[in-house]
């Protein structure tokens, strides 16, 4: 199965849509959705960040799957373009994993990450621009 994109913004694997879905299954039925995005933080300045939301704004980015429903904080677009989410499970540890071309470097434990802002293709800041 091929990942699944939407307009280069984000692709999913087929082993975090699973996740995905298994995560909506799970949760309360007042979510609407996971929103991903971006914060300061750790040693080397930055951190995805998911969490749930009630509530989708008019100016997140929404991509649709099936059943799933994964929203894009905008303030994150230009540093997660292109990013490839994948979801992975070993003996110790099991997580989302965020294979992100815009990432220059990451600190030793896997918890903060360096980004820089993607520069945004012209058919994608069309389509941003006319949705706000």
């Amino acid at each position: 199965m091929k990942n699944i994109t939407k307009n280069n913004l984000l692709s999913l694997t087929p082993s975090a849509i699973e996740r995905l879905r298994d995560i909506n299954k799970s949760s309360s039925n007042d979510n609407v959705a996971v929103k991903l995005g971006v914060k300061n933080g750790g040693c080397a300045g930055m951190a995805y960040t998911m969490d749930y939301i009630n509530e989708v704004s008019q100016n997140d980015e929404v991509i649709k799957i099936d059943d799933i429903t994964l929203v894009i904080d905008p303030k994150a677009i230009l540093f997660l373009l292109g990013t490839e989410m994948d979801y992975e499970e070993s003996t110790l540890n099991s997580g989302f994993i965020f294979n992100n071309p815009n990432q220059t470097d990451a600190c030793g434990c896997g918890e903060s990450v360096t980004l820089v802002e993607a520069e945004i293709p012209v058919d994608l800041a069309d389509r941003l621009s006319t949705s706000r």
